[in-house]
Protein backbone atom coordinates (compact mmCIF):
# COMPACT_ATOMS: atom_id res chain seq x y z
CA UNK A 1 0.00 0.00 0.00
CA UNK A 2 0.98 3.32 -0.82
CA UNK A 3 -0.01 6.94 0.48
CA UNK A 4 0.09 10.05 -1.90
CA UNK A 5 -1.30 13.81 -0.93
CA UNK A 6 -4.64 14.97 -1.75
CA UNK A 7 -4.34 17.67 -4.47
CA UNK A 8 -6.73 19.66 -3.16
CA UNK A 9 -6.27 19.01 1.06
CA UNK A 10 -3.07 17.55 1.28
CA UNK A 11 -4.48 14.88 3.33
CA UNK A 12 -2.67 11.48 2.69
CA UNK A 13 -4.45 8.87 0.78
CA UNK A 14 -4.06 5.38 0.93
CA UNK A 15 -3.49 3.71 -2.38
CA UNK A 16 -4.04 -0.23 -2.81
CA UNK A 17 -0.80 -1.64 -3.72
CA UNK A 18 -2.95 -3.18 -6.80
CA UNK A 19 -4.04 0.29 -8.15
CA UNK A 20 -4.16 0.59 -11.65
CA UNK A 21 -3.97 4.21 -13.61
CA UNK A 22 -7.28 5.77 -14.30
CA UNK A 23 -8.70 4.01 -11.24
CA UNK A 24 -10.86 6.29 -9.23
CA UNK A 25 -9.89 7.06 -5.06
CA UNK A 26 -11.67 9.42 -2.60
CA UNK A 27 -9.22 11.50 -0.08
CA UNK A 28 -10.93 10.24 3.73
CA UNK A 29 -10.09 13.85 4.33
CA UNK A 30 -12.17 16.39 2.21
CA UNK A 31 -14.10 13.52 -0.09
CA UNK A 32 -12.59 14.68 -2.99
CA UNK A 33 -12.76 11.78 -5.93
CA UNK A 34 -9.46 11.27 -7.10
CA UNK A 35 -8.28 9.67 -10.10
CA UNK A 36 -4.99 7.84 -10.82
CA UNK A 37 -3.02 9.40 -13.55
CA UNK A 38 0.43 7.84 -12.92
CA UNK A 39 2.18 4.66 -11.18
CA UNK A 40 5.42 5.43 -11.32
CA UNK A 41 5.70 7.79 -9.52
CA UNK A 42 2.43 7.46 -8.17
CA UNK A 43 0.34 10.63 -8.76
CA UNK A 44 -3.67 11.75 -8.49
CA UNK A 45 -5.34 14.47 -9.49
CA UNK A 46 -8.64 15.65 -9.20
CA UNK A 47 -11.59 13.22 -10.96
CA UNK A 48 -13.20 15.68 -13.58
CA UNK A 49 -16.79 15.39 -12.74
CA UNK A 50 -19.15 13.43 -15.27
CA UNK A 51 -21.57 15.59 -17.12
CA UNK A 52 -24.45 15.05 -18.66
CA UNK A 53 -24.63 13.75 -22.62
CA UNK A 54 -28.04 15.13 -23.99
CA UNK A 55 -27.48 13.65 -27.37
CA UNK A 56 -26.64 17.11 -28.88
Amino acid sequence: MGVVKCPVCDGDVNVATDVMEGELLTCADCGIELEVTSLSPLAVEEAPEVQEDWGE
